[in-house]
């Protein structure tokens, strides 16, 4: 944001008091909802790694007349009248886009990461394999293929292969989890990391890649708490005539932010790179999908592909964030946020806690909580409690599975929004070490060990959202917007 950041903050008070106003002459209960969850965030320790705060500008964005409009189609290519305007915000989030992440191609229509991963998952199966079979049959489209052809096209879509990470290693649903969809349309396998360190082993990716020949290889990562090299994923790729698909949702921001590098930045060796916009991109939720050259027109058939109407709102919203992540300011914040996940890990590491990588290189921190003796639901519930938001995650070899797990996942691009530094964040890790230390495992109804249950010691909480609140009150959440 640019201006006078006491007057803007005056003008988003007033905005949203108005704003909440006309919502309560329908619906009262939901401006009273959206107050509480502004008064809810503001205190608590938001640390959930897929989570941020978004600014003013960029929320104020969202509730605006676009979100009447219909879009079907591209820029300039509209199934609806009357979309210049719409074209004029898609346009600009696009360009943004091309440059903060030096992509030849963006698109800015999905809804979200996996609406963004469907996207690129379609436009590989076209371009390597509707159009080679559309030539050899002579075909200018699907519409003119008798039904014996279309028949054999769909037999190939559905026999194609797919390599991504797996959930446990750190990997997300739509990288070929065989539940989710992903792992319905492709014959899929997954690679894990090293079972002793936890770190991607390479060679062994090659190798299960030349075993497999998967037609996409899919890098990139929700959980893994280390950076990746994507000059020697694409090497991989190549030697086995993959299409590289690399998602960053989680650390966009980082690559936006040049905190992600030379090898470490996978959008000159993908041909195809996904991401969310909120995340460490900071914000609203939704998706984009950069591309090469060769991938860029399958990529616009999004819809009717696999979308329908874009979010015009939405995509204002992306062109906003997309704007305030080409400033300076920035960079500085993306590199803060590389720099507190490390002060988070030490605090850890410094108490005593397990790791999984034994730390962190990016913004993720992945507690393993069995060394507590709790299973990750409990873990999660214990610190909800204590005014501490996280999420349980799997970890590697999880024994309690994908539901309880072993694991909490903690993330430090929301807390860094709000200004914590070093001094904070080892404070955080006291806190967390605190309440996991003095938390039991429950019983069910029966008297039988229960993985959900759980009792925190008496006084904990209070002591611990005491201290928290003392640094939330020194790094407010939208400092200066007051509701009346």
């Amino acid at each position: 944001m640019t201006g006078d950041p006491g007057a803007l903050a005056k003008t988003a008070s007033a905005a949203y008091d108005a704003a909440l106003e006309v919502i309560a002459s329908v619906e009262p209960r939901v401006a009273e909802a959206t107050r509480k969850e502004l008064a809810d965030q503001r205190s608590s320790l938001k640390l959930i790694a897929s989570e941020n705060y978004a600014s003013p500008a960029v929320l104020l964005t969202m509730g605006t007349w676009f979100s009447d409009k219909y879009a079907e189609g591209t820029v300039g290519h509209r199934f609806y009248a009357a979309c210049q305007n719409v074209d004029t915000v898609e346009a600009l989030a696009a360009e943004h886009a091309r440059e903060l992440f030096g992509a030849p191609y963006a698109y800015a229509q999905p809804h979200s990461g996996i609406d963004a991963n469907l996207v690129a998952f379609w436009s590989i199966l076209a371009n390597r394999v509707e159009t080679p079979a559309l030539e050899r049959l002579g075909a200018k489209n699907v519409n003119e293929l008798s039904e014996t052809d279309w028949e054999e096209l769909r037999h190939e879509f559905g026999n194609q292969r797919l390599l991504g990470m797996a959930l446990d290693a750190g990997g997300h649903l739509t990288h070929g989890f065989r539940p989710n969809i992903s792992g319905k349309m492709f014959h899929q396998q997954q690679y894990g990391t090293d079972p002793e360190t936890g770190l991607l082993d390479y060679d062994a990716v090659a190798a299960k890649a030349r075993e497999f020949k998967p037609l996409v290889l899919v890098a990139g990562y929700s959980a893994y708490p280390r950076r990746v090299n994507f000059a020697k994923m694409r090497e991989i790729a190549d030697e086995v005539g993959a299409v590289l698909m690399v998602d960053m949702a989680h650390f966009a921001g980082l690559v936006a932010g040049k905190v992600f590098t030379g090898e470490e930045n996978p959008v000159p060796y993908a041909h195809v790179t996904t991401t969310t916009t909120h995340k460490s991109l900071r914000g609203p939720r939704g998706g984009l999908v950069l591309a090469q050259e060769e991938f860029a027109a399958d990529v616009d058939r999004g819809c009717p592909m696999v979308l329908g109407g874009p979010l015009s709102h939405v995509m204002a919203a992306k062109a906003v964030a997309l704007a305030e992540a080409r400033q300076p300011a920035f960079q500085t914040y993306a590199q803060n946020i590389a720099d507190n996940a490390k002060s988070l890990a030490e605090g850890f590491n410094s108490r005593g806690a397990k790791l999984v990588t034994g730390g962190t290189d990016n913004h993720i921190v992945l507690l393993d909580v069995s060394s507590y003796g709790l299973t990750g639901r409990q873990a999660e519930s214990a610190l909800l409690d204590s005014g501490v938001v996280t999420n349980r995650n799997s970890v590697p070899q999880d024994p309690n599975g994908a539901w309880y797990t072993s694991g909490i996942r903690f993330g430090t691009p929301a807390l860094t929004t709000r200004g914590f530094g070093h001094d904070e964040f080892d404070t955080v890790a006291d806190l967390v070490h605190e309440v996991l230390s003095h938390t039991t495992p429950g019983t069910n109804k029966a008297g039988a060990p229960s993985k959900a249950t759980y009792r925190l010691a008496d006084g904990v909480a209070d002591r611990v959202q005491a201290r928290a609140q003392e640094m939330l009150d020194k790094n407010p959440l939208y400092p200066g917007l007051e509701l009346t």
